[in-house]
């Protein structure tokens, strides 16, 4: 398939929707807010990755792994895999375009009615279920859930299905296969999208290589391109604010380098706003954007749940599992034995007492962390491990398969024979999400110690017993770790209620403004798991889901359209090969005057006299390095922030700008110019047009320094250099600035495991060629 993002070069500056994240919520937005014809932008943090281009070893895994405890940050800042380190729960979440879905199991299980009879829901949502019910039926359409078809298709019974089954007849609970987002059969599916079959490889958390899993990067993104939405990756939001009728959403680029120069945020505008960064993520932002003025609920943060989640292991049993995924080592053209990641469940939910229930599915562990599992789980079956049966025949079998593991590697022996268990419940929700020092923090202590929890433990433990294994507790949730819980699925922050006393947003997601009452802020709205007020007890994905597509056509309603669920026929699309670009960022700085309008170094001294300074920080891109140069304009993509206290107090986002690099002057072949042009937007609302030239041409002397390093600016009134002038001046590049440039050049849109090197030689022989000709050859003639 090809890439659904578009480079951020060609981000505009206004919009009518914003969309902030690409999971169930944001993509969801995406897609119905396009459908009924809005000029929609999403915006996602993460990297794109194709079928092909996610880790399948550890040393690809750790590349894509970041770790986030307050201030102190490991890895890279927008890897595929998130882990959020908490005092007593941490959170592990997907990150990149597709959300958690690229990252998840994709089990899609309604919750019990029960769970919205709790009062904690809003009226309208608890008194109306119908279009929950509608919402949850759309998201069926679009996701296309399915059982795993054992014994159809050429599909096996699975060893670790099976093991579920002996778990289920011993401890009396219903055994089901569950509907899962994955793909069993090639085909072009309802979006237009090219997608494989589920080959049972087993390695669905850590990114589907075959592309036969329904992300929301397979369905709900094609869908919202299909119908006009624009698509950007590698942005993360920092906050937002409200400046008259527009919202102003600000965020840093990712992998261009500007952090390098300490360049400030940039910002674009739309109408409306919807922050579906997940339940971290969108408090996050409201959080701090609360810092930054905005007046919201005092029950923003409040009401986070971990969703009851609990990992355990029931490790070395009895029996074969195949439960590690084969990444690599996948048999091509042959079915495969590990299966999807999650193919079953134990239904425990229905108690007397909601909160007594739990759901618990088999899980397989992904190929890239294999290599650690023989001396991991080894380690914990002989420190937290408890052995579920007794003998001395069963005692020698036992540390037999462990040998066969130790010389064989986890396809043998006491690992392949583990079970992977992941179980919902649920927990109390009274969990706290806050900023500290501009980190993102979870606070609940003692959440380990919830009652809950030992009940999740003993069912675990009953259900490695009767596979005669050693069970083994999430190695964080024992004494010595004070009971530490990692949850996959957290909920909560920005949570729905009847007004702000209670809640930070209404029942269909928009943000109440201020501390009580049920004042609104216009298009203004959350839309993903942060919304939900308690755990669900089971996978939410679908619940996500359901009230995403319910509300947006609430929202849909309000702005005086319907949405038109059709799936009309998408023409195929040639799969379009990558080609390698270029990529720098370059930082500029000097002075300009709005009382010289004419001559340029005039306007610079006056400039410097008024201490009126300018500067700025641009990213230039070019998608195709050949095209590049071999084009006579030598045009790339610009985008960046420019500062200029007498045109505004504050930074202006340069968006959509155009660079040429070399272009001769007509009739003198000889002098090349460097031009940089784009339209300026200020927090006040202004806009400006920049237009700026490099001139080069071989003067007496040894200027090539100073030809290559000195812009010379003018600044417009409007759009387009058709306004007024307001002033001229003279930029430069420090030698300290020169060199943190030579750092952010880059090759993109590389093909895994191949080098750009390529790029980055025909960009700096084309570089270097126009140089010898301006300043050596020029100077011989």
């Amino acid at each position: 398939m090809n890439r659904l993002s578009k480079p951020i070069t060609e981000l505009k500056q206004s919009y009518e929707v914003i969309v902030i994240g690409s999971g169930y919520g944001g993509s969801i937005a995406a897609s119905r807010m396009a459908r009924i014809g809005k000029q929609v932008c999403l915006l996602e943090k993460g990297k794109e990755f194709l079928p092909g281009e996610f880790p399948d070893t550890l040393l690809e895994a750790g590349k894509e792994m970041q770790i986030n405890k307050g201030k102190r940050n490991i890895g890279d800042d927008n890897g595929l895999f998130e882990l959020v380190v908490g005092d007593d729960i941490s959170v592990f979440k997907g990150c990149g375009l597709g959300g958690t879905s690229l990252v998840n199991a994709n089990v899609s299980i309604e919750a019990e009615e029960r769970v919205f009879e709790d009062p904690v829901w809003p009226r309208a949502l608890r008194e109306d279920r119908i279009p929950l019910k509608d919402g949850i039926t759309r998201a069926w359409e679009m996701l296309r859930p399915v059982p795993y078809p054992e014994g159809t298709k050429g599909y096996p019974v699975l060893a670790k299905t099976e093991g579920m089954r002996r778990s289920a007849r011993a401890i009396n609970e219903p055994f089901r296969l569950v509907d899962i987002n994955v793909n069993f059969e090639a085909k072009t599916n309802h979006v237009g999208v090219e997608q494989g079959a589920c080959n049972n490889c087993g390695d669905c958390v850590t990114g589907c290589n075959h592309g036969a899993k329904n992300t929301t990067a397979m369905n709900y993104l094609p869908d919202a391109v299909n119908h006009g939405a624009e698509i950007f990756t590698n942005i993360g939001v920092s906050h937002l604010e409200r400046v008259g009728d527009r919202w102003l959403v600000y965020g840093k680029l990712y992998h261009t380098g500007r952090e390098k120069f300490d360049a400030p945020p940039l910002f674009i505008e739309a109408e409306n706003v919807f922050l579906c960064a997940g339940s971290l993520g969108s408090t996050e932002i409201l959080l701090r954007s609360q810092a930054h003025g905005l007046d919201l609920s005092k029950m923003l943060g409040k009401r986070f749940t971990g969703n009851g989640d609990v990992l355990g292991f029931g490790y070395n049993n009895d029996f074969p599992i195949n439960g590690i995924g084969l990444g690599n080592r996948i048999v091509q053209g042959k079915m495969n034995k590990v299966g999807p990641c999650i193919t079953s469940v134990i239904d425990m939910r229905h108690r007397e007492k909601l909160e007594d229930g739990m759901t618990l599915e088999e899980g397989s562990i992904p190929a890239s962390i294999r290599s650690v599992m023989v001396p991991a789980l080894t380690s914990f079956s002989r420190t937290i491990g408890r052995n579920t049966d007794r003998g001395l025949l069963d005692y020698w079998k036992e540390k037999w398969r462990e040998f066969l593991s130790w010389i064989g590697g986890p396809y043998k022996g006491a690992i392949n024979n583990t079970q992977v268990y992941l179980v919902m419940s649920h927990d109390s929700g009274d969990g706290a999400i806050k900023l500290k020092d501009d980190h993102v923090r979870i606070d609940w202590k003692g959440v380990g110690k919830e009652g809950i929890f030992k009940k999740v433990g003993k069912s675990l433990h009953d259900a490695t017993a009767a596979l005669g294994g050693n069970f083994i507790k999430n190695p964080s949730w024992t004494k010595m770790m004070d009971y530490d819980l990692v949850t996959v699925h957290p909920l909560g922050g920005c949570v729905m209620g009847d007004d702000a006393a209670s809640a930070v947003v209404d029942h269909k997601g928009q943000v109440y403004k201020g501390k009580s009452g049920t004042t609104r802020y216009p298009g203004l709205f959350v839309m993903d798991g942060a919304i939900v007020p308690r755990p669900v007890g089971t996978n939410p994905l679908l619940t996500i889901s359901g009230l995403a597509e319910r509300n947006c056509k609430l929202i849909a309603k309000e702005m005086g359209a319907d949405i038109d669920y059709a799936f009309d026929a998408v023409p195929p699309r040639p799969k379009v090969p990558p080609t390698p670009g270029v990529q720098f960022t370059e930082t500029m700085k000097g002075f300009f005057s709005m009382d010289e309008k004419d001559d340029f170094d005039k306007a610079y001294d006056l400039g410097k006299e008024q201490k009126s300074s300018f500067e700025f920080t641009l990213t230039i891109r070019t998608e195709d390095v050949d095209t590049f140069i071999t084009r006579k304009d030598h045009l790339a993509g610009m985008i960046g922030t420019m500062q200029a206290p007498r045109l505004s107090a504050y930074p202006m986002t340069a968006c959509a700008g155009r660079f040429n690099l070399f272009v001769s002057e007509p009739g003198n072949e000889a002098r090349k110019k460097m031009n940089y042009e784009t339209v300026l937007k200020s927090k006040e609302g202004n806009t400006y047009f920049f237009s700026g030239f490099k001139d080069m041409e071989n003067n007496p002397g040894l200027d090539v320094w100073a030809d290559t390093t000195t812009l010379f600016i003018t600044l417009f009134e409007g759009s387009s250099d058709r306004g007024a002038v307001l002033g001229k001046g003279k930029l430069k590049i420090e030698i300290a600035d020169f060199a943190r440039q030579l750092t952010t050049m880059q090759a993109i849109n590389i093909e895994k495991g191949k080098s750009g090197l390529g790029a980055l030689g025909t960009f700096g022989r084309f570089f270097a060629g126009n140089v010898w000709d301006t300043f050596v050859k020029g100077g011989l003639r």
